[in-house]
């Protein structure tokens, strides 16, 4: 049997790629209707995703650039939200880390399907201090603060027996008192200067506002066509 890009030659049961489509009728968005300062407009964004129990809500695709300006893309977890940005954690010796020591524009974008909606994010990291880091790293579960020392994230291994044996070995070391931070392992804030809030319409209209931030520190709204 055939089968070539999604399209089943032999089978009416299989739904052709170029016909996946739905009609977006949830909501509308109106620069009337939103707040002035974006992070106030993300905040009740992120609660009514809580709030409709979306999976992972806090869940955010992550985009970095190498010295070339190849893209390179994955999910992280927001993990703190203020007027300042948005926080994620990480090993700083992975391959986001590395890049954005390199270049610390970045992107997000938080994919609230469910919701039809999506909000991307423009902006520059810069790292959180070591209390901060501390802070959230003392919250976490204690299988979460064992796998921060296991794993050197990004790096070539050739089994996963090493990380079970690696886990094994922390477990040990640290069977007694708390787990301590490791130096290598911390926060990144991004500061945004743009947001754009997406929300799908009917016939492809969506609707679709951005915040610029400008010099006097405080933010243009514009609508953009879809």
């Amino acid at each position: 049997m055939s089968v070539i890009f999604g399209y089943d030659k032999e089978s009416t049961m299989t739904q052709s790629i170029a016909d996946l489509r739905k009609e977006y009728t949830q909501a509308s968005l109106d620069i009337e209707s939103v707040d002035n300062n974006p992070m106030i407009q993300f905040e009740k964004w992120f609660k009514e995703a809580q709030n409709g129990e979306l999976l992972e809500p806090n869940a955010m695709v992550l985009s970095t650039s190498d010295t070339t300006g190849q893209p390179f893309q994955r999910t992280v977890l927001m993990k703190a939200l203020s007027a300042e940005g948005i926080v994620f954690y990480t090993n700083y010796g992975s391959r986001k880390a590395k890049q954005i020591e390199e270049n610390n524009k970045v992107s997000v974008i938080f994919p609230w399907y469910a919701m039809e909606r999506q909000v991307s994010i423009q902006g520059l990291v810069t790292k959180v201090s070591t209390k901060e880091s501390l802070k959230y790293f003392s919250s976490r579960p204690h299988g979460s603060q064992l796998g921060a020392w296991v794993s050197e994230q990004s790096k070539v291994i050739s089994s996963r027996s090493i990380l079970e044996m690696k886990l094994a070995e922390m477990k040990r070391k640290f069977k007694e008192g708390k787990v301590p931070l490791p130096d290598f392992w911390g926060g990144y804030r991004i500061e945004p200067i743009s947001i754009e809030f997406w929300q799908g319409r009917q016939s492809r209209l969506h609707d679709r506002l951005i915040y610029t931030k400008n010099d006097a520190d405080d933010w243009t709204i514009d609508r953009l066509a879809p």
